[in-house]
């Protein structure tokens, strides 16, 4: 399984506002992703479904991610920001990597910034691609597809610094999966990390007051045009108006209620695949050798009694954080984290071992105590996820780790002749739901 090349976050001197960027994959065509209202870089890269839906397009791009100034690791600057000098910031990105020609992709409130960059600067826009785009979030006679009439706007303002924080807009920009506890929780930490309630109505005021219905006619590069017809941020009439007056922009309406993609990704994804390279499917094969890591934390059920909640969810994040770091150190791709547990992959046997031996000894200092269990197995990919029986039994061999111990089996063994890793038999095992027998294997501690 190929990951893609992460950059560290970097930034680029626009004016006298640095702008935080990160780059994905090493692809042929630059693609410049500008993203809604509110991002943090560092935050959204935890989720595991947006950073794979970036992972995808970096499989055919070279993705270029940012956060607008005044928001997420950007400077932070007075009052709102106009879209021309946001689209200054594009440039300044975009020199900074050194790209000469990108194709831009807008999302949500990205979408204006994405049409007006487009229609002034189509020298250095190879192509443009809106996701969920708004054309004018006010609502009136003259345009009855926007997000708010005045006096909703003007009421949703007064109750903002009571509900910032709370997670409450992940109801509509992903209601598949709103009802979930991680997603509320996720959506709530991007906007406190994001922005202040200040900024952000700040900003949210300059969103209002946007209409690119002018821009429109004025975009004279190839135009996709991707729209979930049900959403509930972005009315799909803003699609059909837009694809309705860019000249020769292809549209595409999918079904679904989300407002961005990554949750469901493939059929977006696959637009968007075609409307670049001209190739619709994924070279991505169905069937890899891969080898999966599973971690649990052990007391964790007495522990979070000992502590209490908030303290507990306090430990957990710092927990997380430390799985993250030493995952993307050696090279793993984090595809779950159900409670207090990971599911990862690695391309290989042996960098999957140090990772889990690091997360035990890294997570130690914070009075935690990790087992973790590897196996290396043929994996499907299906869709966004990483199935079959190699799965199945890495997560058997991970619930009969004891505390401290990296639990591996016997193929996993034999794939690292050679490496300097010892080990320690730990005899003949069933696993429940496996056929046949398995010799597992602890990982001795180094200098063992």
């Amino acid at each position: 399984m190929t990951l893609s090349r992460v950059t560290d976050v970097r930034f680029a001197r626009s004016g006298d506002v640095h702008v935080a960027y990160r780059v994905v994959g090493e692809g042929p065509i630059d693609l410049v992703y500008a993203q809604g209202a509110f991002t943090h870089l560092e935050i959204y890269w935890e989720l595991p479904a947006f950073r794979r839906y970036c992972e995808r397009l970096a499989e055919f791009t070279r993705l270029i991610l940012f956060d607008k100034r005044g928001m997420g690791m950007s400077d932070r600057v007075p009052g709102a920001t106009t879209l021309e000098e946001r689209m200054d910031d594009v440039r300044a990105v975009m020199d900074a990597v050194g790209s000469e020609r990108a194709a831009v992709m807008g999302e949500s409130e990205g979408g204006p910034l994405a049409m007006l960059f487009a229609a002034a600067h189509p020298e250095r826009t190879a192509a443009l691609i809106l996701q969920g785009a708004e054309v004018r979030e006010r609502t009136d006679d003259e345009w009855p597809w926007g997000e708010d009439t005045e006096e909703e706007f003007e009421s949703a303002m007064a109750s903002l610094p009571e509900r910032w924080g709370k997670g409450l807009g992940i109801d509509w920009v992903a209601p598949s999966v709103a009802g979930q506890q991680w997603a509320r929780a996720f959506w709530a930490r991007l906007q406190v990390h994001s922005s202040t309630p200040g900024a952000a109505e700040a900003f949210m005021r300059m969103a209002f007051d946007i209409d690119v219905r002018h821009v429109a006619p004025a975009i004279n590069v190839p135009t996709l045009i991707v729209h979930a017809r049900g959403e509930k941020v972005c009315h799909v009439e803003n699609a059909r108006f837009l694809s309705r007056t860019i000249p020769r922009a292809r549209y595409v309406e999918l079904p679904g209620e989300d407002h961005v993609p990554w949750f469901a990704p493939n059929d977006t994804l696959a637009e968007i695949r075609e409307f670049l390279t001209g190739q619709r499917e994924t070279a991505t094969p169905d069937r890899v050798l891969a080898t999966v890591l599973f971690t649990d934390l052990v007391g964790s059920t007495a522990r979070a009694s000992e502590l209490g909640d908030r303290r507990w969810r306090d430990l957990l994040e710092q927990h997380h954080r430390t799985l993250r770091r030493e995952l993307e150190r050696f090279g793993g791709r984090e595809l779950d984290t159900a409670g207090d547990g990971f599911f990862a992959t690695f391309d290989g046997p042996a960098r999957a071992i140090r990772c889990a031996r690091s997360i035990v000894e890294a997570v130690a200092p914070l009075g935690l105590e990790v087992r973790a269990g590897l196996h290396t197995g043929e994996v499907e990919l299906l869709d966004d996820k990483v199935a079959g029986i190699a799965v199945n039994i890495g997560a058997r061999i991970a619930a009969r780790a004891a505390a401290g111990e990296v639990l591996v089996s016997g193929t996993v063994k034999d794939l690292v002749a050679g490496s300097g890793i010892s080990f320690a038999d730990r005899g003949v095992a069933e696993l429940k739901g496996v056929p046949g027998e398995w010799r597992l294997y602890a990982v001795n501690q180094r200098g063992s």
